[in-house]
């Protein structure tokens, strides 16, 4: 069977694999909040709002797993653990910055898209 379309399928699969991490809203907001410089874990969670601890350990988990974050724990009692991006992460944060960027200045275009095909569909 002839494909139509050139794209390799393993190709295919892991940019999905990539845009299912950055394209997440939780990702969107920590890699944006850690962009500013590291953060602790708290106040990481203060700057996001909104996230519980358990979704901001497992955004965390995934980024440091996916080489965007590094996390780094300090000999301390109690023990300071720290966020921040790695060189991976920063070259992440301009997409993700324009991304965010677009959609707070499209916000009222989509909705208004969305409220007259609801109208003609609904």
């Amino acid at each position: 069977m002839l494909l139509r379309h050139p794209h390799i399928t393993e190709d295919c699969r892991a940019v999905s694999e990539i845009l299912q991490r950055v394209g997440d809203k939780w990702t969107v907001l920590v890699v944006g909040k850690l962009g500013d410089g590291p953060l602790r874990f708290n106040e990481l969670r203060a700057a996001v709002g909104g996230i519980s601890q358990k979704m901001l350990t497992a955004t965390l988990r995934g980024l440091e797993r996916d080489g965007f974050v590094i996390r780094t724990v300090f000999p301390t009692i109690p023990p300071r653990v720290d966020y921040e991006l790695t060189e991976l992460g920063h070259e992440l944060l301009v997409p993700v910055s324009a991304l965010g960027a677009w959609a707070r200045r499209n916000t009222s275009r989509v909705r208004a898209a969305r409220e007259k095909f609801d109208d003609l569909h609904g």
